[in-house]
């Protein structure tokens, strides 16, 4: 296999991993992993803002809405607006999704953060930057992206609930 497959592969076992936890997550929790990141965004920053629940999850402020519309909708979470400024649109978990995010699965993030802090600078260093420029390579450095380890949020936002 010459070098150019051996990195195709390597993407795909990536890919794939992050499909098997999108899967796992939707059969266990009913939530894709955007959702699950954006309820413990709400969770974590209690009455935030959707613009700052989109700055802190790095994904456009129009598909946050979108998830909220549909967490909203499986009563998860509720929106009210500002009393100072009506413009301003706050996110808080309802009692459900207090519940459901309780027993929600650990994130793979979870076990991927914990492996990367174990190994050493440098290594980190060179992970980190030979991933940003096979990401420059495919096209995809300017594609909006969460920290958090999913499959297109696009797809999976038109998961329910």
């Amino acid at each position: 296999m010459n070098e150019e497959q051996q990195v195709l592969v390597a993407l795909r076992k990536i890919i794939r991993a992050m499909d098997l936890y999108s899967r796992r997550l939707r059969k266990t929790a009913g939530l894709t992993a955007p959702q699950l990141l954006l309820l413990q965004a709400i969770r974590d920053c209690e009455g935030a803002s959707i613009s700052s629940l989109s700055e802190t999850v790095s994904l456009s402020q129009a598909t946050v809405t979108s998830i909220i519309d549909r967490l909203e909708a499986a009563d998860l979470v509720n929106r009210t607006r500002s009393q100072k400024d009506r413009r301003i649109v706050h996110a808080k978990l309802t009692p459900t999704g207090v519940r459901v995010l309780e027993s929600a699965p650990a994130a793979l993030q979870e076990e991927f953060v914990d492996r990367f802090d174990a190994l050493e600078d440098w290594e980190k260093s060179a992970i980190i930057a030979s991933l940003q420029r096979v990401a420059k390579l495919m096209d995809a450095d300017t594609i909006d992206a969460s920290p958090v380890l999913h499959i297109d949020a696009d797809i999976e936002q038109s998961t329910s609930p």
